[in-house]
């Protein structure tokens, strides 16, 4: 007997214009029919907010709702903040992304390191993936000022620039590092972040949440606790990546999986976790404002003076590697460019060729498309089962597109 799918009753808030109603009740039907708990999506077109809907709950065992002021953790699209952190760094002319990062970071330069280059790290080609090689052992260990010593020291694990994989956990480390050694003022990256993004837009969206932000605005994760729970939903999932999951040996498991599972989706709930400064992982803000930021570089970063040598070079295509878009750690193909996930037609095909964003676990995707001139945000509690285009986000996208 074919199951029928229950009404949710989750309040949905917000609103559309008129026009982009598609949006509205493809949200709906997340809540509906693809198990959504607590979520909020946010749009942008042409500098104006035309999708602004949050519902469900933001805790899901206090059964509390999502409010219109509630935050969430977006996980690896914090990667693309940090990615837009280093945009404007390169628009105030503190390094070309041509440059050897050695040349401002002169510890990073060994082990054979010396020649890598800004453009090299970013697009995820410098060989730096693994975490298992590092002594990390309680949370506050990934804080970006505990982890520099030991990733100066790191060897790379294939000939940088030779092929590219995904540098998981690493690459909010290395940008946040980069960014202190070039900023005249020496700010880490949340400080950096904070004063010329962040604020200029008035958005909030936190690297590390400050000790004034009260914990009761931050929804909670409902997520998984183990790479064996990855096999409950391995439809979704590559064959080729679960298996390297599993094997401890693998390049994929050195760089992804962490042994002593401190970062099971439950810690991001603490404020241990929250307040450090994790530039690969904990970013945490109001949708509408992830919406609102990318929408400002979607239109060229006026407010924020991007240079325009800046924005043209994020809306490049990504360039293969003599290995072509195979990432080696993920075991599918990818493109990666100046920090951020790009469209690519044999993976996640989200947009035209110059668009760039980032998702995160569990299905957070936050991206700006400058051909359209789009700023796109999308975060939810319940953690889903996908690398990639959640079904829930792919319909929010696509309802939109549709309207367009």
């Amino acid at each position: 007997m074919k199951k029928k799918n229950v009404k949710n009753s989750s309040p949905i808030n917000g609103y559309v214009k008129p026009g982009f109603e598609k949006v509205k009740n493809e949200f709906v039907k997340n809540f509906d029919e693809r198990g959504e708990l607590g979520a909020a999506c946010s749009i942008y077109l042409k500098g104006e907010k035309v999708v602004d809907l949050w519902g469900g709950v933001k805790d899901h065992q206090t059964k509390e709702l999502w409010e219109e002021d509630t935050m969430v953790t977006v996980f690896s699209s914090t990667k693309g903040f940090s990615a837009l952190a280093v945009a404007i760094a390169h628009s105030k002319g503190y390094f070309d992304f041509d440059d050897k990062v050695s040349t401002y970071w002169k510890e990073f330069g060994q082990n054979g390191k010396e020649n890598i280059t800004i453009r090299q790290l970013l697009n995820h080609q410098a060989g730096l993936s693994t975490i298992k090689d590092l002594p990390i052992y309680k949370i506050s260990d990934f804080d970006t000022s505990n982890i520099i010593g030991e990733l100066e020291k790191k060897k790379p694990v294939w000939e940088p620039g030779s092929r590219h994989g995904y540098h998981c956990w690493t690459i909010g480390w290395f940008i946040s590092e980069l960014i202190k050694r070039t900023d005249p003022h020496n700010r880490s990256l949340s400080d950096f972040f904070r004063e010329e993004v962040a604020e200029p837009l008035e958005a909030e969206f936190y690297i590390g949440l400050p000790e004034y932000i009260d914990d009761t605005r931050v929804s909670t994760i409902k997520g998984v606790s183990s790479v064996l729970d990855l096999f409950k939903s391995f439809s979704t999932f590559p064959i080729s990546l679960l298996f390297a999951f599993m094997n401890p040996k693998s390049l994929t498991s050195k760089s992804m999986v962490d042994s002593k599972n401190l970062l099971a989706h439950s810690n991001f709930n603490t404020r241990e976790m929250r307040q450090i400064e994790f530039p690969s992982g904990n970013g945490i803000g109001l949708v509408r404002d992830m919406a609102k930021i990318y929408s400002e570089f979607a239109n060229g970063g006026i407010n924020l003076k991007l240079e325009s040598n800046t924005f043209e070079e994020l809306k490049k295509n990504p360039e293969p590697t003599k290995n072509g878009f195979q990432d080696v750690v993920q075991t599918i193909e990818t493109a990666f460019h100046l920090g951020f996930f790009k469209p690519l037609e044999t993976g996640s095909n989200y947009g035209s060729p110059q668009c760039f964003g980032h998702p995160g676990a569990g299905g957070s995707f936050c991206f700006a498309d400058p051909k359209n001139k789009v700023g796109f945000a999308y975060a939810m509690t319940k953690v889903g089962m996908y690398m990639f285009d959640d079904p829930r986000e792919v319909a929010l996208r696509n309802a939109f597109y549709e309207c367009l």
